[in-house]
């Protein structure tokens, strides 16, 4: 290829550019997951799809890896790279609302929180993540687990079309009707086919929820696990919500001398009407006394959002995952040995219902290869001091070893950690033949591999 020097980049390029030495380099290499600190040679903070697709091309004629970075949530670090290009989509956050067709498009850089901000004045909404900061072109690549997941589907089952930059630095619109095997494989293959500069999604009636957190003591939380293993089943669709191993933050609702104590939460979420969500809890109050809890009407926005502080950027994170297909009484009692001894706030364990709506999308219908696990289970340990790292990393794999062997053998790749190259393949389940055939086709070279790598 032919000579492409920085300043030539800096001058086609509407957004800010920045290399080692320059002002703002420090911060603009910065990634969520503080245990990530790498060097990039270049960081192109875009401000439109050109300037993607002229990062990549940059990138390309200086034989430097790419690092796509998106709401910058990716626990292995993913949106960094020592010595390459990071193409941040930090920048580009618009959300457009269509309320007469029920869509919206958000660029790749917008977070589920900017996502609702825009759709909630019209009362609607689409399968976002628990987490508001998450980005929301990262979630939905993956699939997109979120609490609207069993009545509507998977956020990438609700993807409607994507403006893509493939490794050629092109710029192609994927959708049922165009580039149609690209849209299939985007819908849970990852970033492994190129830069997403923006997502439309399919919107839904969904103002106000009926919901929060509940603690259970320690002592109920084999009763409260054995019961949402058998709720779930069959429970109204507008019900999402799930289990978590938490320490009690230091909380209004939360009894203060219960403070800083592990308790076994229950998070819900009703998106039915508001006045059957306190019917749709009592079973669950039934099963055991609740502690302390945080439930009622509230903006969808707001649950959504509810646990951004227990998260902040900075913290070091490891996490492990699973697919389940059933709670085993197995599979409880290792919770029941392992949960309670969540390290600190920060960190949790959450087992999220995948059911509903999603099973009755086809296996083979988008990338997304397990749509028969009903639960997506996840040991997400996070927490603020360093030197914490092998004790908590320790809790993680310990919990994640006592799990699996009652578990299926792929997991979220959302919630795959760095070390877990080795499960691409069954993460991406009995899809993965085919990704590798549209990697072929899109990314013959393997450009996009900083993520959990499907090789062409």
């Amino acid at each position: 290829m032919s000579e492409f020097t920085l300043d030539q980049l800096r001058e086609q390029v509407r957004g800010a550019v920045y290399a080692s030495g320059d002002d703002g380099y420090d911060q603009a290499r910065r990634v969520y997951n503080a245990m990530i600190d790498r060097r990039p040679r270049v960081v192109v903070r875009a401000a439109n799809t050109g300037d993607v697709a002229t990062a990549v091309r940059y990138a390309r004629a200086n034989d430097r890896e790419i690092a796509v970075r998106g709401g910058s949530h990716s626990v292995p670090g993913f949106g960094t790279v020592d010595d390459g290009v990071v193409i941040d989509l930090g920048a580009m956050r618009a959300v457009r609302v269509d309320p007469a067709a029920r869509t919206a498009r958000a660029e790749g850089g917008a977070t589920w929180g900017d996502f609702n901000a825009a759709t909630y004045p019209y009362g609607l909404a689409t399968t976002g993540g628990i987490i508001s900061t998450t980005g929301v072109g990262g979630l939905t690549l993956g699939g997109g687990i979120g609490y609207l997941a069993r009545g509507f589907g998977l956020s990438c089952d609700n993807l409607v079309s994507a403006d893509v930059v493939t490794a050629d630095g092109r710029i192609l619109v994927a959708s049922e009707d165009e580039n149609a095997d690209l849209f299939w494989a985007l819908r849970g293959g990852g970033g492994n086919f190129g830069v997403v500069t923006s997502l439309e999604f399919q919107l839904h009636p969904v103002k106000d929820i009926y919901g929060g957190p509940m603690f259970f003591s320690l002592d109920d939380a084999a009763d409260v696990l054995r019961f949402y293993r058998d709720f779930i089943q069959d429970a109204p669709e507008q019900f999402g919500g799930f289990p978590a191993y938490q320490i009690a933050p230091p909380l209004p609702f939360i009894p203060e001398d219960r403070h800083g104590e592990p308790f076994l939460a229950f998070v819900s979420c009703w998106a039915g009407p508001l006045d059957e969500g306190e019917a749709m809890l009592k079973e669950l109050r039934d099963v055991a006394p609740v502690v302390a809890e945080h439930v009622g009407p509230m903006p969808y926005p707001a649950l959504n959002s509810a646990f951004d502080g227990l998260v902040p950027p900075g913290l070091q994170h490891y996490w492990k995952a699973n697919f389940v297909r059933s709670l085993s009484d197995e599979v409880i009692a290792a919770h029941l040995e392992h949960g309670p001894k969540v390290p600190v706030v920060n960190s949790t364990m959450h087992i999220y219902p995948i059911n509903g709506a999603v099973h009755r999308v086809a296996p083979d219908a988008t990338a997304f290869g397990h749509r028969d696990a009903t639960f997506a289970t996840v040991i997400a340990g996070m927490w603020p001091d360093p030197v914490q790292n092998e004790a908590n990393i320790g809790w993680v794999r310990d919990y994640y070893a006592a799990t699996a062997p009652f578990s299926e053998e792929g997991g979220y790749v959302n919630f795959m950690a760095a070390d877990d190259q080795d499960r691409v393949a069954a993460n991406y389940g009995g899809n993965y033949e085919r990704l590798q055939a549209v990697k072929r086709v899109y990314d013959p070279d393997n450009v996009f591999h900083l993520n959990q790598n499907i090789a062409p």
